[in-house]
């Protein structure tokens, strides 16, 4: 007997605006985000109610942060903040230890710095104020709109995921509210490398809940399919591509499926632009396991002793900044390196 082969050429499609058009249309909804998420990991979502004008004032905000002189970008040099918030340079981040080839602004909640008292998590560091170029008024007010805007976005779909598989819609509720650790980057692939590396950012999975990622319509974002290759995603006009990250993996024990995914650097001097937006629980949120129907049918987590997750999701975050931000790390938290290190090794005792 013959089978059909698998298509990669797109992701699952779904439509989000279903949820509001009656019991039909909702269950539909429902069937197609479990199957994504139980099977793929990955879709790409429509009907998110985001206005192409707020999507446009957020990303010329962007392309004029990335015009300005390299000098101006520099004043906002990570480095320069504990917090890991502000400008990166192209090379200076690191993903499975190799170089990314990207620069990269990166932006949290505006709240006020919190150092870690003695005896507390060492994860309080990533709570700070942003760095804005004050010669952009317009990217901090469009920045801090996206994050608000797609804040909504993701608490109802992550709502309508955990109804989807027969869980409380509502049942992680306390661990996001008004100290998320909500994370946004502005991100540009400035082509390729001079040495030949095609990493514009390396295979990774997000450690979070979910990603909602606009991208221009380039393409080079890849994910990996049932088959284990590498398959390009397409840009959806007006589309977020959505994945699931480890938290959502580990609190279905494994049911729900945090994937691999990569960029390939666009060719010659192509630049490619790109903003995810991380939604992310409060820094000292404990994931509690889901209770849902389909437990029973869980494979177990994806374990990867280079990457062990805490109970907390700040130890998790921490973990990853201090991977990716080598420079940052050494300027304004070189103590945290054997720190981390340690509980690494209680982590896999």
């Amino acid at each position: 007997m013959s089978h059909t082969p698998l298509s990669y050429t797109q992701l699952p499609v779904i439509d989000l605006s279903a949820a509001d058009r009656g019991p039909q249309a909702r269950r539909l909804l429902h069937a197609q985000l479990h199957s994504a998420a139980h099977g793929v990991g990955f879709f790409q979502l429509t009907g998110h109610g985001v206005t192409p004008e707020r999507t446009r004032a957020l990303t010329d905000a962007m392309k004029a942060f990335f015009a300005l002189p390299e000098a101006d970008r520099l004043a906002l040099d990570n480095v320069n903040s504990p917090h890991f918030r502000g400008y990166t340079r192209t090379g200076d981040e690191r993903t499975g230890g190799s170089r990314d080839w990207r620069d990269q602004l990166d932006i949290g909640p505006e709240l006020p710095a919190r150092a870690p008292a003695p005896g507390e998590p060492a994860y309080w560091w990533l709570q700070g104020p942003n760095q804005w170029p004050a010669a952009l008024p317009a990217l901090r007010t469009a920045a801090l709109d996206w994050i608000a805007t797609l804040t909504g976005v993701a608490e109802k779909l992550l709502h309508e995921l955990l109804a989807a598989i027969g869980a409380p819609a509502d049942f992680y509720d306390d661990v996001f509210g008004d100290r998320a650790h909500t994370h946004l980057k502005l991100v540009r692939y400035p082509g390729s490398s001079a040495d030949g590396s095609a990493q514009g950012v390396g295979a990774h999975k997000d450690y979070g809940f979910l990603t909602l990622l606009h991208q221009d319509t380039v393409g080079g974002l890849q994910v990996q399919r049932e088959d284990g290759e590498f398959h390009d995603v397409p840009p959806l006009p007006g589309a977020f591509v959505v994945n699931l990250g480890e938290l959502l993996e580990v609190a279905t024990d494994g049911y729900l499926l945090a994937t691999n995914h990569r960029v390939v650097s666009p060719p010659g001097a192509t630049e490619r632009y790109s903003v995810p937006f991380f939604y992310n629980p409060r820094l000292d949120a404990r994931v509690e396991p889901l209770a849902f129907p389909y437990a029973a049918h869980a494979p177990g987590v994806t374990t990867d002793p280079e990457n062990p997750l805490f109970a907390e999701y700040g130890r998790n975050e921490l973990k990853g900044k201090l991977r990716a931000h080598p420079l940052t790390t050494a300027r304004q938290h070189a103590d945290l390196i054997l720190t981390e290190a340690r509980h690494e090794q209680l982590a896999d005792a």
